[in-house]
């Protein structure tokens, strides 16, 4: 009887849990479903109260309107170039780093631990104004590479600590059969300890390039011009424009668009990001 009440107590708690998820999740489905039908429906229709009935039929032309007028197709390339080439850097820099620090002991390892820990918490509008001094005085502003950079310098202290976990708990007897073998610590590394990441760097990765990808305050300072903006200023400006263009289902196709990669990445990606989180929290 108290089996079947602690049952029936349980099953009801876990319901009521239910409820607030579920009704986030109808939430981003209508919301997201209204951006797709706007972004095949025509201006008119977006106004009008019949928008989802199609009358007059897709208007898959907005997705080549927004690609080639809309100058998508140059922001969409730019994100695409800041992210690939941030996230291989941030996966190079951060995973050596952090398994540095998580096997080798050595004088100002915790300060150093400490520094990328407190380093999570400045506010990155707190160093904008120096960096902002630093890139004009070098006349680096408006630049790809400037862009590329500051996204690495920023992202690297949450690699290095998210890595840093996952490596603490991956299990010592892996490097101590290489060192049999006759592995040097290096070797050992890129051959052994860097492939069994691999579910934390996916994880990683995919975090770095959504946060990259959506990234707007750094490029809206430092990359303000038309030719380097990524999609999030780039959208944020074509937004701005459709008060003299009106071209709203242009600007939903555009906003599509910018949406897909990233949400193609999590959908073939989820299986591993799900590991990549809960593989730090298990011994290895």
């Amino acid at each position: 009887m108290k089996r079947k009440n602690f049952l029936n107590k349980y099953f009801f708690l876990t319901s009521i849990g239910y409820i607030p998820v579920t009704i986030w999740i109808v939430f981003i489905f209508v919301l997201v479903g209204w951006v797709v039908f706007a972004s095949l429906s025509t201006s008119a229709e977006i106004y009008s109260d019949h928008m989802f009935e199609f009358r007059s039929g897709f208007h898959f032309e907005n997705f080549v309107r927004a690609w080639s007028a809309q100058r998508v197709s140059t922001i969409f390339l730019n994100s695409l170039i800041y992210c690939s080439i941030s996230c291989v850097a941030l996966a190079l820099i951060s995973c050596p780093a952090a398994y540095v620090l998580s096997r080798f002991k050595f004088r100002g390892n915790t300060i150093i631990q400490n520094m990328f820990a407190a380093a999570l918490g400045i506010p990155i509008i707190m160093i904008v104004m120096p960096l902002f001094s630093l890139a004009t005085s070098f006349k680096l502003v408006n630049n790809r590479v400037l862009l590329i950079l500051l996204y690495i310098g920023i992202y690297v202290p949450f690699g290095v600590f998210f890595m840093l976990a996952f490596f603490k708990n991956l299990s010592h007897s892996y490097e101590e059969s290489a060192a049999i073998d006759g592995c040097t610590q290096i070797r050992t590394f890129w051959n052994i300890m860097f492939p069994l990441a691999q579910p934390g760097l996916v994880t990683l990765t995919v975090f770095n390039f959504i946060a990259i990808w959506n990234e707007f305050f750094i490029s809206l300072i430092f990359g303000n011009r038309p030719a380097v903006r990524p999609v999030s200023l780039g959208l944020y400006n074509m937004i701005q424009s459709m008060r003299y263009t009106s071209d709203w289902g242009g600007m939903f196709a555009s906003v599509v668009i910018v949406f897909l990669p990233t949400f193609v990445l999590y959908v073939f990606l989820s299986d591993k990001i799900i590991k990549g989180v809960t593989a730090g929290a298990i011994k290895g």
